[in-house]
């Protein structure tokens, strides 16, 4: 029989570092041809959308899908897991917080193979619930101790300032403007569902890395070209994704100034097959778009560690 986890069974059970460890495994496998990654497939009507991510990870003996629906009353995640080799149904997983926790740790990730190693200060670009997954990705990886936040809302961004300050035992303080925000910090990462840039020429300095997190639709923008052009190395999670969804790419490889060539996935960098960073002074960036195997791999995990504990509801499904 399946295993159902709510959100408060995955809560016990995940961690950032097993995340980080999971999502690095699954797209250095991707790399080596090991994974099977399925773009994003949406659809749409009038008031709302529903989207599915489907893959397979062999090595870890599942295969499976996230399904999660978007209206105006919010969203709602659901990860099904199937053992791979038998078509069993393992698992029906409420993903909100696998969701977010799988893509902070993507640009944790990022941060680990494309930043400078003494980075210690971010510059942050929203101030939502993915937000919160990026601060501590970052942090698992790197020396942050200061985080500069921008957001619309004064009330939320106070908010969010004062509790990812207790949460991580870091300072988090609100930034007034989006040039305060990039100046001075080694890592900038933009998490937002904005249609221009919030990011700018000539802000970025020499040696900064960017994670973009927000820009997985063409209507979706958050560096601007100049920055773009600027970088000294562009990464995306997958290629394949990217062609479809990168908002702040697609516009520079239709001008013709930029080509997919030119972009690793990071499972690359990780997997040794293309360099990463080469020079403390060059500007990188890692475009994230989220992968139906960085779900997968956590939430195999996940349903290894509640089997162990005891976790969940026995269904009376599957084959």
């Amino acid at each position: 029989m399946a295993l159902f986890l709510k959100e408060k069974e995955v809560e016990q059970v995940l961690t950032m570092p097993l995340a980080l460890e999971a999502v690095e495994q699954a797209m250095k496998d991707h790399a080596f041809g090991d994974a099977v990654n399925i773009p994003r497939e949406r659809t749409r009507i009038p008031k709302g959308a529903l989207h599915i991510l489907q893959g397979a990870l062999p090595g870890r003996g599942v295969l499976g899908y996230k399904a999660y629906t978007s209206t105006k009353e919010g969203n709602c995640f659901l990860l099904y897991l199937y053992d791979s080799v038998h078509g069993n149904l393992e698992a029906i997983i409420e993903a909100d917080l696998i969701g977010m926790t799988r893509t902070g740790a993507a640009a944790g990730i990022a941060a680990k193979w494309l930043s400078r190693p003494e980075s210690s200060v971010v510059g942050l670009f929203g101030t939502g619930w993915q937000a919160r997954g990026q601060l501590e990705g970052l942090c698992a990886v790197r020396p942050i101790k200061k985080v500069k936040v921008l957001g619309r809302d004064w009330q939320r961004l106070k908010s969010f300032c004062e509790e990812n300050s207790r949460r991580l035992g870091i300072e988090v303080l609100p930034a007034a403007e989006g040039r305060e925000t990039v100046s001075g910090s080694d890592i900038v990462t933009t998490v937002t569902t904005s249609p221009r840039p919030v990011v700018c020429h000539p802000w970025v300095e020499r040696g900064t890395h960017l994670n973009a997190v927000g820009s997985n639709a063409l209507i979706r923008c958050e560096i601007d070209e100049k920055t773009l052009l600027q970088c000294d190395l562009i990464a995306v999670d997958s290629r394949e994704v990217a062609v479809r969804e990168c908002g702040d790419l697609l516009p520079l490889v239709e001008k013709g100034r930029i080509n997919w060539h030119q972009t690793p996935e990071l499972g690359e960098i990780i997997a040794g097959r293309v360099p990463g960073r080469r020079d403390p002074d060059q500007i990188t960036l890692f475009e994230s778009h989220g992968m139906a195997i960085q779900d997968l791999a956590v939430g195999a995990l996940v349903l290894e560690k509640a089997r162990a504990q005891g976790l969940g509801t026995e269904l009376p499904i599957g084959c």
